[in-house]
C-alpha cells in the first residue's frame, strides 16, 4: 500500500495531478480510517497506463470515458476497444509524423555539417 506521496514519487508526478485523476473519477483510491488517500499496485498499475495515454495526447475526457466504461464491466469492451482503436490511430499520426519531421531534420543536419566541412553557407 501506498501513500499519494509515495505514488508521486514512484510516478514522477504531483501529489496535485494525483488529486486532479480522482476529481475527474480516473481513479479511486481507497481511503483509510484518516480518511487519507491509499494505493495499491493495481492502481499503480492503471495510472502507469493513464500516463502512457496522457503522454500521447489523448485528452483527459477519452480517458475518463475508457475508466467510466471499465467500471461498468465487461458488457463495454467493444466501446473500450473502439476508443482504443480511434487512440491507437491517432499515435500512428503521431508517429508518421515524427518520422517525417526526424528526415528533414538529419537531411538539414546532414547539409549543415556539409556546409561547416566545406566552409560554406546554407539555407
Amino acid at each position: 500500500m501506498y501513500t499519494i506521496s509515495d505514488v508521486a514519487k514512484i510516478l514522477g508526478i504531483t501529489a496535485h495531478t494525483l488529486r486532479y485523476y480522482e476529481k475527474e473519477e480516473i481513479i479511486a483510491p481507497i481511503r483509510n480510517a484518516n480518511g487519507e488517500r491509499i494505493y495499491d499496485e493495481t492502481n499503480l498499475a492503471w495510472l502507469r497506463f493513464v500516463m502512457r495515454l496522457k503522454q500521447t495526447h489523448m485528452p483527459i475526457v477519452q480517458i475518463r470515458e475508457y475508466a467510466h466504461l471499465y467500471l461498468q464491466g465487461d458488457h463495454t469492451n467493444q466501446a473500450r476497444l473502439n476508443l482504443l482503436e480511434e487512440h491507437r490511430n491517432s499515435v500512428q499520426n503521431q508517429i508518421n509524423n515524427l518520422t517525417a519531421t526526424e528526415k528533414i531534420l538529419g537531411d538539414k543536419i546532414a547539409a549543415y555539417k556539409n556546409s561547416v566541412a566545406k566552409g560554406t553557407g546554407i539555407g
